[in-house]
């Protein structure tokens, strides 16, 4: 006999079943469908010890019973219509007719071939189950060793001791801790990427008031065009991020937020150059920033890792300096004095976030050389906003701004691919 217990479904008013399976080791045990169901959901059972369900085909379930835990043998006439692999779909295992009623015995046989079946085929899909287990883990493992050799300049072959070190250090499968790498990567590009449309917003409008101002014209078109495709890069990127389906819904209603923001902005800057239209734009390019923030913010959290708070620092670092020239360009094409009043708070924020990068544990020697040259420049642009004999400002605002920028670029990356994070 099979080591299963047999269950005959209540309900298949046939006591010929019933009758051939009496003196069965283990008894006979007559269950309702939602009682065997709840029972197993419970795990008594389930997954310890797997049941053999026997029915008349005239008791057959509409809605099978493939989420058993057992095989599921059936007695008597199938419909021919039906095709078997519908009936393989839906749980059964196998099919005998009436006849096997009049002999207990070979009804037992029967049962027992259904039980060898099932079982040969539960070991064939746990070996399936853990092949695939075992492709998708070096599928892993190959993708975290690409992440760390791209971040650290390293060979395939130390990479591999690295995750290995570290799997075993965390107790973690290798697969696990390589999945985990590839997530915190994903991360903190994304947290970049969604920091940079907070730049993009005030570069777009600082690089048109220089259009304006007519300051290197020609290089602020191309760049203006630049950054609005890198925008939209970002945006597209962002978009199809598989990670978000899983987060809540406010991330991805933060995500729509910045979309229809860049839209109307882009409308703005598609309009015949001008004061008004001037002045439209930076109002558009308002509400993107603050957009923006908000995604930045929700990728932050989503993320979970106190490193992103690093990258998504340093990024902000990028829109400030932006915002700084944009705004002292404004105050005079637009005649509004009251914007260089707001000066001294971005320079303050500026500022002070430069030293917490400064101080900060997450770094290397690359980081910190960037770093002083980023201070260099600094102290440049604070320079020109000071004014003086002889300083083009705006000039130097276009240059500084532009030359800081791409600092917080290198910057943000390289924090973006610390092996630190990457590793958290």
């Amino acid at each position: 006999m099979s080591t299963f217990s047999f269950v005959v479904l209540a309900g298949s008013g046939d006591q010929a079943l019933l009758t051939a399976l009496a003196g069965s080791d283990p008894p006979v045990r007559c269950e309702g469908l939602d009682a065997l169901r709840l029972r197993q959901d419970g795990a008594s059972d389930a997954g310890t010890a797997p049941v053999q369900i026997v029915l008349t085909a005239e008791a057959w379930p509409a809605q099978g019973l493939a989420a058993l835990n057992g095989p599921v043998s059936c007695v008597g006439e199938l419909p021919a219509a039906v095709p078997p692999q519908t009936w393989l779909d839906q749980g059964l295992t196998g099919w005998w007719p009436r006849t096997v009623l009049q002999d207990p015995a070979l009804l037992r046989r029967a049962l027992q071939w259904d039980a060898a079946r099932w079982t040969h085929e539960q070991a064939l899909r746990t070996a399936q189950q853990q092949q695939r287990r075992q492709l998708e883990e070096r599928i892993w493992v190959d993708k975290a060793k690409g992440v760390l050799m791209n971040a650290r300049g390293i060979s395939e072959d130390e990479a591999f001791r690295l995750l290995r070190g570290a799997s075993m250090h965390a107790n973690l499968r290798l697969g696990d801790l390589s999945r985990s790498v590839i997530e915190a990567a994903q991360w903190a590009e994304a947290v970049n990427r969604a920091g940079q449309l907070r730049m993009l917003s005030q570069r777009l409008v600082k690089l048109a008031a220089q259009r304006q101002a007519a300051v290197e014209v020609k290089r602020a078109r191309a760049a203006q065009d630049e950054a609005a495709r890198r925008l939209q890069d970002n945006l597209a990127h962002l978009a199809g991020l598989p990670m978000l389906e899983a987060q809540p819904a406010a991330l991805r209603d933060a995500l729509q937020g910045a979309e229809s923001a860049w839209a109307a902005l882009r409308q703005s800057l598609a309009g015949k150059p001008g004061l008004p239209l001037l002045a439209e734009a930076d109002a558009r390019a308002e509400a993107l920033l603050q957009a923006a923030e908000t995604l930045t913010a929700a990728l932050e959290a989503g993320g979970a890792r106190g490193g992103l708070r690093i990258v998504n620092l340093c990024g902000r670092q990028r829109m400030r300096v932006q915002r700084l020239a944009k705004q002292a360009l404004l105050a005079g094409l637009l005649s509004q004095p009251e914007r260089l009043a707001l000066l001294p708070a971005l320079m303050d924020d500026f500022e002070a976030t430069l030293r917490e990068l400064e101080q900060a544990p997450l770094s290397t020697p690359d980081i910190r050389e960037t770093l002083g040259a980023a201070r260099d420049e600094w102290l440049r642009l604070l320079r020109a906003l000071r004014g003086g004999p002889g300083i083009d400002v705006q000039g130097v605002l276009a240059a500084s701004s532009d030359a800081l920028l791409d600092l917080f670029h290198r910057l943000t990356d390289s924090y973006e691919r610390s092996l630190q994070l990457i590793m958290s």
